[in-house]
């Protein structure tokens, strides 16, 4: 039953995130905001563990295709698949969700403790568009972090797949350009526009409704780190059931 009142209150305030908007001039600058604070400050994490784990993928797939009957190119292949399909736009996701979310969640959970949402509402603004409303419009501009993340991957890959030894440079690109797929990448990006709105409408939901004191934001933030994540695998496998199955 309490799952069921939480989804209720989260979908009402989706409700009112639309309604009664805020002073166009105001929620520019808000939007201004939110791109710097959600996207940019989070390129430099994602470039770090992009590049890396590409690298991982690239070594682990070529130790364990040390077979002469498998083409060398498939290191590149398998890097490619691995890192658009799914490294990219899902396990960046998920890595957002703890970054990015609890972030959204504590900085709304602290206006809640201070009493700062009770005052903008006194003051007749709708607190929910003035503080849900740019973040969403701001993580439409997360597919341009998910294609760093592919870009990167796959360079980390060639990087560890070239000079570890593991393949030459020719049959690593051979194997990127090989059976390429254009609606993979199409799929990506469908699936990164969705993860981009359940992370900035779920830690939202979960700072904005909280209660208590500094103790239950640590909780809030914890708890929408769960629900994100677990939304975001769920949302993965339907959307990948509906566009590849």
């Amino acid at each position: 039953m309490k799952y069921l009142q939480d989804i209720g209150s989260y979908f009402l305030m989706l409700g009112t995130v639309f309604s009664h908007p805020t002073k166009g001039s105001v929620l520019r600058d808000l939007i201004y905001k939110e791109i710097d604070e959600l996207v940019i400050n989070s390129l430099g994490i994602v470039a770090f563990i992009s590049f890396f784990v590409g690298g991982v993928v690239a070594i682990q797939t070529a130790l364990n295709i040390d077979n002469p009957i498998i083409p060398d190119y498939l290191v590149g292949f398998a890097t490619r698949q691995s890192i658009i399909l799914e490294f990219a736009p899902t396990f960046i996701s998920i890595i957002m969700a703890g970054k990015m979310g609890s972030f959204i969640t504590s900085s709304i959970g602290s206006m809640r403790v201070t009493e700062q949402i009770d005052a903008l509402e006194v003051m007749g603004i709708n607190s929910l568009n003035y503080l849900v409303f740019p973040k969403i419009i701001a993580l439409l501009f997360y597919p341009f972090v998910i294609a760093i993340a592919m870009f990167l991957g796959i360079v980390g890959g060639w990087v560890a797949g070239v000079y570890g030894g593991y393949s030459t440079s020719e049959a690593f690109i051979r194997g990127l350009q090989n059976d390429f797929i254009t609606f993979h990448v199409i799929y990506a990006f469908i699936k990164t526009f969705v993860f981009a709105f359940i992370l900035a409408t779920v830690p939202s939901w979960q700072g904005f409704y909280m209660k208590g004191g500094a103790l239950e934001v640590g909780k809030a933030s914890t708890t929408a780190f769960v629900w994100t994540s677990v939304l975001i695998i769920l949302t993965n496998f339907i959307l990948t059931s509906l566009l590849l199955g």
